[in-house]
């Protein structure tokens, strides 16, 4: 008998990992956006489904589709027009006592900082996973994790 099984229903996916995919791509495009996002990625991921086989690492294959939504996002802004007026005065708002501080730090990694440091620190992924993800050795990962956060603390500090 084939240790490998047929993919659990779409639902049921999505349910199982909708929190890990969202909380890496609010990390990966910042709040606004990470709707978006999410939503792109799940269609994307409900097309290919019918082609998936085996139920092997299906969290790892989200957060893959997920990361490439976050890229092609972070590629469609740079495209964006900008406005020529100034922008109107914001008033300070008092500092932030939460982990939103952290994540807006996070947002302005580079790119494979950014998503290694989401995917270890929102999802709680190791590195091997990390890896797969984000379609690059575990070395790679584990030092793209290391750097961001050698960053954030430089940042934070």
């Amino acid at each position: 008998m084939d240790s490998l099984s047929k993919p659990p229903p779409f639902q049921s996916l999505l349910d199982e990992h909708r929190h890990d995919v969202l909380g890496f791509l609010i990390a990966a495009v910042g709040h606004q956006d990470a709707e978006d996002c999410f939503q792109e990625t799940f269609l994307a991921a409900l097309r290919a489904y019918p082609r998936i086989e085996e139920d092997r690492n299906l969290k790892g294959w989200l957060l893959t589709i997920a990361h490439r939504k976050a890229i092609d996002h972070h590629r469609a802004r740079g495209r964006r027009a900008t406005p020529l007026a100034e922008p109107p005065e914001i008033a300070i708002e008092e500092p932030d006592r939460s982990n939103r501080g952290i994540w807006r730090a996070v947002a302005v990694l580079p790119p494979k900082q950014r998503s290694a440091v989401a995917l270890r620190f929102a999802c709680d992924m190791p590195h091997r996973e990390i890896a797969a993800a984000l379609d690059c050795s575990e070395e790679a990962a584990r030092r793209n994790v290391h750097e961001g956060v050698k960053k954030l603390r430089e940042v934070l500090a």
